[in-house]
């Protein structure tokens, strides 16, 4: 218990499903972070993960601790956040220029980056698709973005934000409760973010096995409005479960598709090069407020 490093770092692996992700994203070399997790097993007396060959899936007992350790470490990278303010160093209001989802940005980064708007940071905030967003960084025009997929190339830095859990969802009241294939879905409207369709596609993918063939009835980029679309009635769509938890639990939404094994959506954290210490701050803000959805 001496060592929080390495219970950062095993959150971190639980969250990625990966020794080597997990290192990126903690800037540790992959050895170093693999021997933290030996370390602890060897401590706890028993497995925390069992190894694969495309990663890691945790043990019942990882999962425990997880989901004891994750709201308290949330609260301790809040708190940094709240001590770096004064020492985020260079201008005297650095700008810190965010892009990324409208509905991530929205629901999750503007509360998280409350602490720094306060603290003095001039914080602007760009909606977009992912592409145009990583366009951007690389111009310079921002400093930090939300990306939906891993950046190609070297000329940026991407490390693993969270995991999405995707949801096959339809409008309470509706005629449709269960969706076992794609064949239960003919002559219903997709509601889509984007006209490539990439939630919907990674969905019908990992939960069906098969290609999606079916065009969008409606698209627009912004998973608020296409929640709000599902819930009216015009028709279902994929979400992310922080997206819809709450229609879920309140019951204007039906989840489709249960499934102990959900398709994964994974956003990342994307900056260029040795980011400034206001961006530092935002991604660890970030990192925190989205540590519970592993």
């Amino acid at each position: 218990m001496d060592d929080l490093t390495r219970w950062r770092t095993f959150l971190a692996v639980h969250q990625s499903r990966s020794i080597s992700g997990a290192a990126r994203a903690l800037g540790l070399a992959q050895p170093s972070a693999s021997a933290q997790i030996s370390a602890l097993e060897a401590a706890l007396g028993q497995p925390l993960f069992e190894r694969h060959a495309r990663g890691v899936v945790p043990t019942a007992y990882a999962d425990e601790l997880a989901g004891r350790l994750a709201a308290p470490f949330a609260a301790v990278g809040s708190a940094l956040v709240d001590t770096l303010g004064p020492v985020l160093g260079g201008a005297a209001h650095p700008l810190l220029r965010l892009g990324g989802p409208a509905e991530l940005l929205a629901e999750v980064a503007a509360p998280a980056l409350a602490p720094l708007v306060r603290d003095g940071v001039q914080l602007q905030i760009t909606p977009g698709l992912t592409d145009d967003l990583l366009d951007a960084l690389r111009d310079g025009r921002l400093d930090l973005v939300i990306a939906t997929s891993r950046p190609k190339g070297r000329s940026l830095r991407a490390e693993p934000l969270a995991d999405e859990e995707l949801v096959l969802v339809g409008p309470a009241g509706g005629s449709l409760t269960e969706v076992r294939s794609p064949a239960d879905l003919a002559g219903t409207a997709l509601i889509a973010y984007a006209a490539d369709v990439p939630l919907l596609r990674r969905f019908w993918r990992h939960a069906f096995a098969v290609r999606l063939e079916v065009a969008p009835s409606l698209t627009v980029p912004d998973l608020r409005a296409v929640r709000a679309a599902v819930v009216a009635g015009a028709g279902v769509s994929v979400l992310p479960r922080y997206l819809a938890q709450r229609d879920l639990v309140e019951g204007r939404l039906l989840d489709l598709h249960p499934s102990d094994d959900p398709p994964i959506s994974t956003t990342y954290l994307v900056t260029r090069g040795d980011p400034p210490a206001a961006t530092r701050c935002a991604a660890a803000a970030l990192r925190a407020a989205t540590r519970t959805w592993g």
